[in-house]
């Protein structure tokens, strides 16, 4: 794949703080060596590499399309890290991610964001329900909003659960055409009110180039786990061309979307 790849910093990681327990995969709070704190999801964790690969898809294309979304960095972990964690889990987990993982930028005294509490308006609604729709993202509902409220704006976060079909890779192209039928369960669907606005917009800003340099900047070893290609480079073109087919049709997963709206409504 000869696109150019996004600006990614790198961070080391210094300090684990505090496991975040709600979190399947055991994320954590750690300090890097910028100063800054991060969320950091483990590549050593239960679904490894795939659900960081789907968190960094996921987190850069809704940044592109404009959505806001904390800066990921590529976190790396020395060999050395961990061993005086006391909990034998934690110790565990830490061992099994040394390399490069995946940090999200702490948004120091967010909360998670109530739809009911601060209704959202029709165009942003629209603009994340469209993206979930695009990545087929399972975990956007009422139990777990995934949504941040900072700085008076909504933060998207937790794309991990996102790409599903790379989890089996059996029919992939097939299913980049098929409609996203558990949007019936997104947490703003009822407020989702301009999806064909959205989608003009999503059209606009995120091109198969665009798909391109965001796969492109994927680690290699990354993409070489649990992966039926012969090399990283085969596993990214095979991203790029699900991306780029769902993108193409675009139109059938937005009108299915739209009715389960009006189904609701």
């Amino acid at each position: 794949m000869n696109s150019p790849s996004l600006s990614i910093r790198r961070v080391n990681v210094k300090r684990y703080i505090a496991p975040l327990r709600e979190g399947g995969s055991l994320p954590a709070i750690a300090e890097a060596d910028d100063g800054f704190l991060y969320v950091i999801k483990f590549k050593g964790a239960g679904q490894g590499p795939k659900a960081l690969i789907a968190e960094f898809i996921g987190g850069e294309i809704a940044r592109t399309a404009g959505l806001h979304v904390p800066e990921i960095v590529f976190a790396a972990l020395d060999p050395a890290f961990g061993r005086t964690e006391p909990d034998p889990e934690i110790q565990d987990l830490l061992k099994a991610s040394t390399g490069l993982n995946l940090g999200l930028h702490f948004l120091k005294s967010a909360a998670m964001f109530d739809p009911v509490a601060t209704r959202p308006d029709p165009l942003s609604a629209s603009m994340i329900v469209w993206l979930d729709c695009f990545i087929t993202n399972v975990d956007r509902t009422a139990k777990n909003t995934n949504l941040l409220w900072w700085n008076k704006e909504i933060w998207l976060i937790d794309h991990g659960a996102s790409l599903y079909f790379h989890h089996l890779w059996s029919d992939y192209m097939e299913k980049s055409a098929q409609p996203f039928e558990l949007v019936k369960d997104h947490v703003l669907l009822t407020y989702a009110s301009e999806l064909e606005k959205a989608q003009k917009i999503f059209l606009e800003k995120i091109s198969p180039e665009k798909i391109k340099t965001i796969v492109n900047t994927l680690p290699d070893d990354w993409l070489l786990y649990d992966a039926p290609f012969r090399n990283a480079e085969d596993n990214r073109n095979a991203y790029a061309e699900y991306l780029i087919k769902r993108l193409e049709n675009s139109d059938t997963f937005t009108q299915y979307a739209i009715h389960a709206r009006e189904s609701i409504i």
